[in-house]
């Protein structure tokens, strides 16, 4: 499992790629670090280690500045970086990066791709997003996945906000929910000027 981190504005990432069962990279998990936070101390790296059999030594960290795009699980996470930096500059609106989902139950990864259906700049409810998944009563579990959801941004369970308009919770804290729905906001505005 290759890790690494990259900053974006005042808020830092953890992004990590591994090879998959058919031998492809794939992203295994893009979150937020707390401030001062190491990155290992990432709040899936224990369930990551269950998963995928992986013991400490299986993790290796590599700064972003030294990646190498001949190693393919690396120049993924590159592929990674440099999506993320052109969708806080307001140049991409949709990511197109392989992800391994495996990690969630068959519920949460239906949320999951249920959310990857909300388009930029919009936001709808968690008991919308319980009836798109087919259970319109299940807002609660709805937000339980969300909660789940290892590729912050990627995945925009952020776009998720509580049915009076407030904007509910957020793994990663409001202050960085409220920051990605004023940057689509705001990339939304400039498009159509």
């Amino acid at each position: 499992m290759i890790v690494t981190t990259a900053k974006f504005d005042q808020y830092q990432l953890i992004i990590m790629a591994n090879i998959s069962q058919d031998n492809t990279p794939k992203l295994t998990e893009v979150n937020w670090l707390v401030e001062g936070q190491s990155w290992c101390y990432s709040k899936s790296f224990a369930k990551l280690k269950k998963h995928y059999q992986l013991s400490d030594d299986d993790f290796i960290f590599i700064d972003k500045d030294d990646l190498n795009s001949n190693d393919a699980t690396q120049s993924l996470l590159l592929t990674a970086i440099d999506q993320l930096y052109e969708y806080t500059s307001g140049k991409r609106n949709t990511f197109d990066l392989p992800l391994d989902i495996s990690l969630g139950t068959e519920f949460q990864q239906k949320v999951w791709h249920a959310l990857q259906g909300i388009n930029h700049g919009e936001t709808i409810s968690y008991a919308t997003l319980a009836k798109r998944v087919g259970n319109p009563k299940g807002f609660r579990a709805v937000a339980n996945a969300n909660g789940k959801n290892p590729f912050s941004i990627i995945i925009p369970c952020h776009r998720v906000i509580a049915s009076d308009g407030k904007l509910g919770g957020y793994t990663g804290g409001l202050d960085k929910k409220r920051y990605l729905l004023e940057l689509e906001r705001s990339m939304s505005k400039s498009q159509c000027q």
